[in-house]
This record gives C-alpha cells, structure tokens and sequence, in this order.
C-alpha cells in the first residue's frame, strides 16, 4: 500500500504476539476477547502512527490496559465464563503440570478487578517498571503500588485455594 504509515505492517507482525499475551491476561484467559482487543487497538494505532512512532509499543500496551478495564465498565458488558484451551496456544507438547498452573493462573487473574489485573499484567508479565506501568494507566505510581500490591495478595489467596477436580485428586 502507497498510502500506509512506514513501519506500521513490520510493527504488527513483530509485536502482535506479545501483544496479544498481554490482551489474553488482561481479559482473563479469553482468547476471542483478546484478539478483538487487539484488533481494536491496532485499528486505533494505525491513524496516529506518525505521531506515535517513538514508542509504539508503550502506547500500544497502555491502549489495551485502558480498553480492557473500559471494557467492563460499558453498561451491560459482563464477562462470560469460557473454557479454556491452552492447547491451542501452544505449539508442541506441554507437560500437564505447566497446562495446569497455566489455567490456575488464568482463572485466578480473572478474579482480580480489572485495574489490579492491568497492573499486574504490565509488571510481571510485561515486566514494565512501576513508572512505565503508572504511564500507560495513566496513573501514579502509588496507585500501581497499591493496586498491584493488592492484586498480589489476591491472586495468591486465589491460588491457595483447594479446588475440585471432577477427576478427583491426584
């Protein structure tokens, strides 16, 4: 394309994967929901790309942080339970352990309110730091303290709790 912002396709097909991790954890395990984030996300990048060019990738992750939390808060929008496949994110075989805590991990993220997911999503799995996670929140830094402490302590309240296997224990 003649009229397409240079750099914008090598972008996308260089970063769409992280960013679509980091969409997946902020929506909880939600595969659909995630690409369409994304897809959102990179639709509203794609006219501001020559203003933006400097760093990308910080105001990619901010716009998926601020649209998931939006997400939920658009009247009548309520997440919906879906099964999770990790198989289909992945391109060998995965020890069962691994596939397990994977799913812990997201079903326990899906319990943290939304900002305390974002925030620990761009800390710990996007390993931005505490200034950076508070930029693309838009926030300050005491609120990505707190509501990452927060998020921490809840996830591993959720992880600690026994849960039933219709299989039974192993």
């Amino acid at each position: 394309m003649s009229d397409e912002p240079e750099g914008f396709t090598e972008f996308v097909r260089l970063r769409s994967g992280p960013l679509l991790r980091t969409a997946y954890l902020l929506c909880a395990g939600d595969r659909a929901a995630a690409e369409d984030l994304l897809q959102d996300v990179l639709e509203r990048l794609y006219p501001k790309w020559r203003r933006i060019r400097g760093s990308p990738e910080a105001y990619a992750r901010a716009a998926l942080a601020n649209a998931a939390t939006n997400r939920w808060r658009r009247r009548g929008r309520r997440p919906v339970e879906t099964e999770l496949t990790p198989a289909a994110d992945r391109d060998g075989p995965v020890p069962q352990d691994r596939v397990d805590d994977r799913d812990a991990l997201v079903t326990a993220l899906a319990g943290l309110a939304p900002g305390q997911r974002a925030a620990v999503v761009l800390r710990y799995f996007d390993d931005l730091t505490e200034a950076e996670t508070a930029a693309a929140l838009n926030c300050r830094v005491g609120t990505v303290k707190s509501q990452t402490a927060r998020g921490l302590a809840r996830l591993r309240q959720l992880l600690a709790e026994p849960t039933t296997s219709p299989e039974g224990a192993r």
